[in-house]
């Protein structure tokens, strides 16, 4: 291991945590990658694996089974596992959100039916915000929940690029209620759903309606993993799967839960950055040109130096949004931060590694060609960086108000 993004004042509990995941990654994960990914295949021995390592509950409370850690720890997991490979990363980033927001705005009972259950991956989580019409704009949400008589309700809609779609059990779906508020963030409603995992009809219960999920979408990267579309048409549920047990509360149920999600975005970017300099910096001592390694070229020291500073700052500014939340303050300018940072950071460090490369990184027998599409969906995944820069720019703007 580098001297390159090291967190200091972990504890023993987090180090022995920390190594363990590591070594799985060495062992488990790198060596496999490159062919689950070019197949498309689903990672089901290396899903069992982070199981057994109790990585599904990390952050569930040790009442409900988990191993009740901080999300300091989750996200140097996550950079972990990401920098072995990234959509490994995505099997429990959405179920880690879910996990949190039970925890969170969960009803006892919620935290009871689930969370014990979430914790070994018996159950696994999805999250359902974006639709076909609906990206940063949250406030289109068309997906439509409609209050029956006998108190039920019935969702109609269909939600976009659900990661895990397939695979879940369980899936935090954001929808439009009629709540009677001015504020259409107000007339928002999150239901925890139940489906069958699998493709298809997936609905469960009695009088269920329907929900379909059609099947995978064929992504540019982001192999392995399942990101589906997830139809409703006249689905019946209960009130008792409102999240909270309050219908209007479901936009900031959301988006605190994004919030977390942004420091795992962050995470998820930090590990491909450094995989992409390891990378990088191997191949550069192995090259000759001219009589000598590459590395020892400057064009080539300079941006291997440029690339390792991009790394540790980008860690940097992810241990410090993971921190400032686990002490319950408010983090968004520093998340949004730390998740503009990162993304673009590792776009540009993985790019270098791509060019140092040369014509070798175009092929698919070397990782880095894989890393290079990986990463674009950090520019994406919970808020582009424009996104970030609104969150940031607004947020500043009232810290630091004109006075008079």
């Amino acid at each position: 291991m580098g001297r390159l993004a090291q967190t200091d004042n972990l504890t023993e509990i987090q180090e022995e945590i920390l190594a363990t995941v590591r070594k799985f990654t060495e062992e488990k994960i790198i060596p496999v990658a490159q062919e689950l990914e070019h197949s498309d295949t689903y990672p089901t021995e290396i899903v069992e694996g982070l199981k057994e390592l109790g990585i599904f509950g990390i952050m569930i409370p040790e009442e409900y089974g988990g191993l009740g850690e901080s999300l300091l720890t989750y996200a140097l997991c996550v950079e972990e596992i990401a920098r072995g490979w990234m959509s490994v990363s995505g099997v429990i980033n959405t179920h880690f959100i879910v996990a949190y927001m039970l925890m969170q705005h969960g009803t006892e009972e919620q935290k009871q039916k689930y969370l014990p259950k979430m914790a070994t991956g018996e159950v696994r989580g999805a999250f359902s915000m974006s639709e076909p019409g609906l990206g940063s704009d949250v406030s289109a949400v068309s997906t439509k929940a409609t209050r029956l008589a006998d108190g039920s309700y019935e969702i109609t809609g269909q939600k976009m690029w659900l990661t895990n779609g397939g695979s879940s059990t369980l899936v935090a779906v954001l929808t439009k209620t009629d709540e009677g508020a001015e504020s259409v963030y107000k007339n928002m409603t999150t239901f925890l759903v139940e489906k069958t995992p699998g493709f298809g009809e997936v609905a469960l219960g009695e009088n269920p309606g329907s929900i379909t999920v059609p099947g995978k979408i064929d992504k540019m990267g982001y192999k392995g993993i399942d990101t589906t579309e997830m139809i409703f048409e006249g689905h019946r549920i209960s009130a008792e799967q409102i999240l909270g047990g309050e219908p209007g509360k479901g936009f900031f149920q959301m988006m605190d839960g994004v919030e977390v999600g942004r420091v795992n975005v962050a995470a998820r970017a930090c590990g491909l950055a450094i995989r992409g300099f390891e990378l990088g910096v191997a191949y550069a001592q192995q090259r000759k040109t001219f009589g000598k390694p590459i590395a020892q070229h400057q064009a080539i020291l300079f941006r291997i130096a440029e690339m390792a500073t991009k790394v540790e700052t980008a860690h940097t500014m992810m241990v410090r949004a993971a921190r400032l939340k686990d002490t319950g303050q408010r983090m968004d300018v520093e998340a949004g931060m730390a998740k503009m940072v990162a993304s673009e950071y590792a776009n540009e460090v993985v790019e270098d590694s791509f060019r140092i490369h040369g014509g070798y990184g175009y092929s698919k027998e070397y990782e880095i060609e894989r890393l290079m599409r990986e990463v674009k969906f950090m520019l994406i995944g919970e808020g582009t960086s424009d996104i970030q820069k609104m969150i940031i720019g607004r947020s500043l703007l009232k810290d630091y108000a004109l006075k008079g």
